[in-house]
């Protein structure tokens, strides 16, 4: 009983600090919780919590914040994250599902993050090492010219123009594209970006020679294609709200803003999500493995088309965050890219 209330006043401080950002004594807890107990017994487990390292004066002030280790307790003792309204859970589809491309998805998910969270929110772009092609498309587009066209299974779409050098409106260009098509798709759907590259290299030498020119220039595209999409990308929106987090963090926040602007550390951070199964992670503190983002707390998981994880998104901010909506948020709208790149 005893360790549950303590946990109970522990609770009490973390979301009265993270809604305020004072430090919360003993009577302003007994005045906007109902604790059911003593102001002598709270000033008890107020102190066993300092012994503990759960909770800190910071300075002089009689009142206390929470600690890392707190947070954490509080965090891994949430019996449930805090559901997301069916308001807020119909604006999310609206928003998300306007989506023209990848890139629209991707800079509406940052957006719709950092707006519903009020942190700075990060998406990855979906792994090159876990995409695949789903599909080469060859479109006449007059005269010799042909627009050769990648899809793969995060949906992106690449689109070269290629010179042919010969009529492809007419009949005999209708059936060398035909045939081209079921080559290419042949040697690249279903494999990944590196595989699909090895796999074309090949395909000249297995058509017949009047139309191997073809095929170089087209492959020579799709190798372009290819070598441009196994870029890594990170997006990020929202750096303003670390200015506007008050209490002494802004004190830190140079680091943080450094850190952010490494994008090979947030991929790398990311990049971690998926390997874990995609399941909701939150980092606090010193948990982080960059001393710039040890003021900072890390809410993440991963999206996917189906089963497949591709990427991974969520918000940083100040450890004074509110964790049960965050995680809700992040958990929420992976959801949602994840439906709608399996479409």
């Amino acid at each position: 009983m005893t360790e549950d209330r303590r946990l109970r006043v522990l609770r009490a401080i973390v979301q009265d600090y993270v809604e305020t950002s004072e430090p919360v004594g003993s009577k302003s807890l007994l005045e906007r919780h109902h604790l059911g107990v003593s102001a002598a017994t709270v000033r008890n487990d107020m102190a066993a919590l300092e012994e503990e390292g759960l909770i800190a004066a910071p300075h002089t002030s009689a009142g206390r914040i929470p600690t890392d280790a707190g947070y954490r307790v509080f965090v891994d003792r949430l019996s449930q994250i805090k559901p997301m309204t069916p308001a807020e859970q119909r604006a999310i589809g609206h928003f998300l599902e306007g989506a023209v491309d990848l890139d629209d998805v991707v800079d509406r998910t940052v957006r719709l993050l950092a707006s519903l969270t009020r942190q700075v929110a990060v998406v990855q772009y979906p792994s090159l090492s876990r995409s695949s092609v789903r599909h080469v498309e060859l479109v006449p587009i007059g005269g010799p010219r042909l627009l050769v066209v990648l899809i793969t299974t995060t949906g992106r779409v690449e689109q070269r123009v290629v010179d042919a050098g010969c009529d492809l409106l007419d009949e005999a260009g209708e059936a060398t594209l035909a045939a081209l098509r079921t080559e290419l798709n042949a040697a690249t759907a279903g494999r990944t970006l590196a595989d699909a590259s090895t796999e074309l290299a090949a395909v000249p030498d297995r058509v017949d020679p009047s139309r191997r020119e073809i095929v170089r220039a087209v492959a020579a595209a799709l190798e372009e294609s290819l070598d441009e999409e196994r870029e890594e990308r990170v997006v990020l929106a929202g750096t303003a709200n670390l200015v506007k987090s008050g209490g002494d963090f802004t004190a830190s926040i140079a680091p943080v803003l450094e850190a952010l602007e490494e994008h090979v550390v947030l991929l790398k951070l990311l990049g971690t999500v998926a390997e874990q199964g995609g399941t909701l992670a939150v980092r606090i503190g010193a948990e982080n493995p960059y001393a710039g983002l040890r003021s900072t707390s890390m809410v993440t998981t991963g999206y996917g088309a189906g089963s497949d994880l591709v990427a991974g998104l969520g918000v940083v901010g100040p450890t004074r965050m509110d964790y049960a909506g965050a995680m809700a948020s992040v958990r929420a709208v992976a959801t949602y890219v994840s439906r709608i790149l399996a479409d």
